[in-house]
């Protein structure tokens, strides 16, 4: 089975679940689903995770900067990667964050044959997060599943947490995020016309439209993997405002080493390997050119040594 919406569609016999917003599949959810997929395993069941579509914050506080590490597609990959063989999406909206807690958990022991939940310490569930562990717990006694607990995992002396992500990113520390991620951070987006400023200086960019919800890291210079149809490029990747030729709205603009063709119109993936440095302003056009083969050579060696 692939992926199930909302509480129809989940796979016969028994089920273990997990359920949690899980954005961006970091180190710490791998391991929950790590030990679902363990648990399942061993008593012959199937291991299912829940994950929501939007995320939850992006309906509760739809004013609030954008943070999303992963769309609903990429987590579900994400979760198969990490073991669970099948992935149910419930889509978030108003009605759906005003169920309350015991029903939500009575509509999810409806769906299928749950006999296990597992789940992070700090989940929370039904309306206004009203449900915790301890309630979790308690309804699985009445309704017949059992309820594991997975504590947080630590590196560096903190917890792994979707928030340390985040700040991480906006930091611009990409090796850090790489670690506790597991992969590099990749943005999903469009490829789009620019204004062909690359092209005139002897480099050609292409640009890369990303969703408005999607949390980017720190304007930069950054040495990616750009992928387009399946194949991967290396890539010298600008993210910012081009102050050098006088600022504007936040450009995504990769340099695609060694390749040359026309792409327009296709999906890109813009993984964020290293970073380069902070954007600066050039007095001249000149100087910007030196910068940029500087750049170049630099994400050569980063990404293929």
């Amino acid at each position: 089975m692939g992926t199930a919406r909302g509480f129809d569609g989940w796979p016969a016999g028994p089920l273990h679940l997990a359920i949690g917003v899980f954005d961006g599949v970091h180190l710490g959810h791998q391991e929950l689903i790590r030990r679902l997929a363990r648990g399942a395993r061993a008593s012959g069941a199937q291991a299912l995770a829940a994950t929501f579509d939007p995320l939850p914050i992006q309906v509760l506080a739809p004013g609030a900067p954008p943070s999303g590490l992963s769309d609903a597609t990429e987590r579900a990959e994400l979760l198969r990667r990490a073991g669970a063989d099948a992935v149910v999406l419930f889509p978030f909206d108003d009605a759906f964050a005003a169920i309350a807690a015991p029903d939500f958990a009575a509509r999810v022991r409806a769906a299928g044959d749950v006999r296990r939940i597992v789940v992070g310490d700090d989940f929370r569930f039904g309306r206004d997060r009203e449900g915790d562990v301890a309630l979790l717990r308690e309804l699985g006694r009445a309704q017949g599943f059992d309820v594991e607990v997975v504590a947080p995992v630590e590196m560096g002396g903190s917890v792994v947490s979707s928030t340390r992500v985040r700040n991480l990113l906006l930091a611009g520390e990409i090796d850090e995020a790489t670690t506790i991620l597991g992969r590099p951070y990749a943005v999903p987006g469009r490829i789009v016309h620019g204004d062909k400023r690359g092209r005139a200086l002897g480099y050609p960019t292409i640009n890369v439209a990303t969703p408005h919800e999607r949390l980017l890291p720190r304007d930069g210079i950054y040495a990616t993997w750009v992928t387009i149809a399946d194949d991967r490029h290396p890539a010298a990747t600008s993210l910012g405002r081009r102050p050098t030729f006088g600022g504007g709205e936040r450009v995504l603009e990769s340099f695609l080493i060694d390749w040359s063709g026309d792409v327009y119109g296709e999906d890109a993936a813009t993984a964020f390997v290293r970073r380069l440095r902070d954007e600066l302003r050039f007095a001249t056009a000149e100087e910007l050119v030196r910068q940029i083969a500087d750049d170049v050579a630099q994400a050569r060696s980063a990404l293929l040594g």
